[in-house]
């Protein structure tokens, strides 16, 4: 096996060979004891890239997901030896890691409490459980810039390995975090089951530090470009940081790049179809049409001249609408007795006295709630009102909750 120790490719082979061995049952030891070598020397890309590669060959990703901690263990002399990448305040992965120093400590403070309160019968340790589990779940923060902000840059280099296993993982840990409130919520804890929760919890949250520290950030840090981190760290403030406040002293030499490439123009069954660019994405003028009709809501758009310019024509409208009314002033859409109503509203709408404006009324069995929003551009300027209507009889019989699809 020497001879292939330095080519990639072989190397990532055998490697896909230790992880499918593993797999299939083998233990960790034995597989250690086979490729002891490439075990202490696989690299951190090598590994994310092979079990991407088993993924794309089928395996599934739950599998993968079940055994990632096996994987880490194989080749954990390997990943202990690689460097720490090295970053500067403000830049995305000073942050995480950051973040994940004071995950580890918080961990580590709740663990001994943990210990304390399973071995004796000192209530007065429950609340400090509490406080303690209530800023570990703040750590949701980090794993949600991960998913909406690395993991798609990532993909944009068709490296998605990483966002199907570590995803899953994540839904884990929160589930483990919601379990481990209900059970300190109640007045006679189960002691030892709720330390069972919590010590599977704390494994979870400690062994993704590690997979974060040694698999995923080195592996960004190879494969994204300067421009991409820009664009990260122009929209970490959207989702928030976990305790951690970013410095400002890491400068980009370029400009954040978005995710997507724009084209004004796609070939479509050897037809041109425009593609209109967005804030947040480039859409056909199709699909905005489907969206807008597909939603659970009526919609009109009145512009800053007062004049109807769109509504959706929705399969069930509460409210009747024509195309006629396109262009026509709002205030000759309504009857004489309500036109007060609606021009108070555009006229705190236009000086910024109000920004929203609500109704909810009875309409025989049905129960409808009514929304206006006022519309404003970046530089601050009124650009026209918003109505949203909604039939919420249905939403507002819901309870509990419902996690599973229905048959």
């Amino acid at each position: 096996m020497s001879e292939f120790i330095n080519n990639s490719e072989k190397r990532k082979e055998i490697i896909k060979s230790v992880l499918r061995q593993l797999h299939e049952g083998k233990s960790v030891d034995d597989v250690k004891a086979e490729f002891g070598k490439l075990a202490s020397e696989a690299t951190s890309a090598e590994i994310a890239a092979v079990e991407q590669m088993l993924i794309e060959e089928g395996l599934p990703v739950e599998e993968v997901q079940n055994l990632c901690d096996v994987h880490v263990a194989v080749f954990r002399e390997s990943l202990d030896k690689e460097a720490q990448p090295e970053s500067i305040p403000g830049h995305p992965v000073f942050t995480y890691r950051a973040e994940n120093q004071v995950l580890a400590r918080l961990l580590d403070e709740m663990d001994i409490t943990f210990g304390k309160f399973a071995e004796s019968d000192n209530q007065a340790l429950l609340p400090v459980l509490k406080q303690q589990l209530e800023r570990v779940s703040g750590f949701i923060r980090h794993y949600e810039r991960k998913e909406n902000q690395l993991f798609p840059y990532l993909e944009k280099y068709q490296f998605y390995g990483p966002s199907r296993v570590m995803w899953g993982i994540h839904d884990e840990i929160r589930a483990n975090i919601k379990k481990l409130g209900e059970f300190l919520k109640t007045d006679v804890v189960d002691k030892q089951t709720a330390f069972a929760v919590f010590k599977e919890l704390f494994t979870a949250m400690t062994e993704m530090i590690y997979k974060e520290e040694k698999i995923l950030i080195p592996a960004a840090l190879e494969k994204l470009h300067e421009e991409d981190w820009a664009a990260i760290r122009a929209e970490e403030n959207q989702i928030g940081y976990f305790v951690v406040t970013p410095g400002d002293q890491w400068k980009p030499k370029t400009a954040p790049q978005k995710i997507e490439t724009i084209p004004f123009v796609k070939e479509t069954s050897n037809m041109p179809e425009i593609m209109i660019p967005l804030n947040t994405g480039v859409l056909t003028q199709d699909q905005i049409d489907l969206m807008l009709k597909t939603l659970p809501v009526d919609i009109t758009f009145v512009d800053e001249n007062d004049e109807v310019r769109y509504f959706s024509q929705t399969p069930d409208r509460l409210f009747p609408r024509t195309p006629a009314i396109i262009g026509r002033a709002v205030q000759n859409c309504h009857p004489a007795s309500s036109v007060h109503t609606v021009q108070k509203i555009l006229d705190d709408f236009r000086s910024g006295k109000r920004k929203v404006a609500e109704f909810w009324i009875k309409m025989g069995e049905i129960f409808v709630y009514i929304r206006y929003f006022a519309m404003f551009d970046e530089a601050g300027k009124y650009r026209g009102t918003l109505e949203v209507s909604q039939e919420i009889s249905h939403i507002q019989s819901l309870q509990g909750e419902r996690r599973l699809l229905d048959d």
